[in-house]
């Protein structure tokens, strides 16, 4: 946004109508973000990314992985981006650094972390339950016979 508006007044003209909102009737009429700059899809002056002046935003990419987005006067623009062959931790490890100890935003360090531990627990395929295994041998025998005599 311009540098001339006032981010609190910016937050006051768009806070009840925005692209990004989405209202909901259930739930007791709860207001959610759909702003990519939103770590926590929750519509507030503290985590529009449209409003801040700094903002973060943690998008999926490509084959599995995600990207780290930062807010700058030109736009929202990739900084970083972390392939699924790197470990989780790296991940989020780095996420962090890049969001508290170079001082960008620091209260959203937790909101950042949870959201790209959400999106790289999406990519993992499900756990196929084991299957019955099937007696073999003296077992099976004994279970054909034991099942036999059940019949008769």
């Amino acid at each position: 946004m311009s540098a001339t508006v006032s981010s609190d007044l910016l937050w006051e003209l768009t806070r009840s109508n925005s692209s990004f909102l989405v209202k909901r009737k259930t739930g007791g009429g709860v207001k959610l973000s759909r702003d990519p700059l939103n770590l926590r899809n929750v519509h507030s002056r503290k985590h529009s990314g449209t409003v801040n002046s700094k903002a973060i935003g943690i998008v999926p990419s490509g084959k599995g992985g995600i990207s780290l987005l930062t807010k700058k006067s030109t736009g929202s623009t990739i900084t970083q981006s972390y392939k699924p062959s790197k470990t989780s931790r790296k991940a989020y490890h780095q996420i962090a650094n890049s969001t508290t100890k170079k001082g960008y935003r620091a209260d959203l360090r937790e909101d950042a972390i949870a959201r790209a531990s959400a999106l790289i627990r999406s990519y993992r395929k499900p756990v196929k339950p084991t299957k019955e295994s099937k007696p073999r041998g003296s077992k099976a025998k004994a279970s054909a016979a034991s099942a036999a005599s059940a019949d008769l």
